[in-house]
């Protein structure tokens, strides 16, 4: 799938999803750190034992990111009350979906130059 590239965005942006991942400028990543200023393969733990350690590289942003985008795989889940209420008291905001809306969520917020960051995880 080919997502086009949302105008006045700036950064790394997602230009397609291919296979399990999601291709960003020249690379295909199957798990993917994205921030406005870079973007990072992941290999995320599973969804349960994720924790503020392992989402370390996009919490850097400095100022932090307002919200993370949180793409969960192939289908919505929920993160643990424990990791959201974590991130809330840093101030950040969790938006769970699915992977795939998630990369199209990515290039509509960048377009609209909103400071977030977003962990993807891969498609099964």
């Amino acid at each position: 799938m080919r997502l086009d590239k949302a105008g006045g965005a700036e950064g790394p942006l997602i230009s397609g999803i291919v296979g399990r991942g999601f291709r960003v400028d020249d690379g295909v990543y199957e798990g993917l750190l994205i921030t406005p200023e870079r973007a990072d393969g992941w290999t995320p733990p599973a969804l349960a034992e994720l924790t503020l350690e392992a989402l370390a590289p996009v919490l850097a942003l400095d100022p932090l990111p307002e919200f993370l985008i949180l793409g969960t795989g192939s289908r919505m889940l929920r993160p643990s009350p424990a990791l959201v209420a974590a991130l809330e008291a840093k101030g950040v905001g969790v938006e769970p979906m699915d992977s795939r809306a998630a990369a199209r969520a990515w290039g509509v917020l960048r377009a609209e130059l909103r400071w977030i960051a977003a962990a993807l995880y891969p498609l099964d």
